[in-house]
Parts: structure tokens; sequence; C-alpha cells
């Protein structure tokens, strides 16, 4: 498995990465929601909701996939492809 830049494996820095954007997003949507909120724009507050909703299940996949990687030895999970 090719490894870039980081010693990680593309996929395991892909997945950490979905997971990275996908968890700092669902942070800033909560201000999102209380913005619209607060212009009484409720449609786009639960628009911002499900936008939030649909990246914590992404994020949530990410771990799970990450998981499958170290359980399985299929990847190198640590720099120069140790495993911890």
């Amino acid at each position: 498995m090719a490894t870039g830049e980081t010693g990680f494996d593309d996929v395991t820095y892909d997945l950490v990465s979905v997971q990275y954007h996908s968890l700092k997003a669902g942070h800033d949507y909560g201000q999102y929601v209380r913005d619209a909120r607060n212009a009484g724009q409720e449609e786009i507050a639960a628009f911002f909701e499900q936008v939030m909703a649909e990246d914590s299940q992404r994020a949530h996949r990410c771990h799970e996939f990450l998981g499958q990687l170290t359980r399985h030895g299929t990847s190198a999970t640590s720099p120069e492809g140790g495993q911890g």
C-alpha cells in the first residue's frame, strides 16, 4: 500500500481526514443552527441540523472503517507501517 508524506497508508490518511473534517464541520454547523434560529428561520435551522447529522454519521462510519483496518491488520495504522 502506498504511503504519503505522513508515513501512513493513503486509505488510513484519507479516512482520518474525512473523519476530522466531518467532525469539524459538525461543530461549525452548531453555530449555523443557532444563527438561523436567532433569525427566526426554522426551516433553514432544520436544514443545518440535517447536514450536521449527516456529517456525524460520516465521521462515525470513518471510525468504524478505521477500527476494521486496525483489527484486521490490513492497513498500516501508524507511521512506517507499524501497528500501534
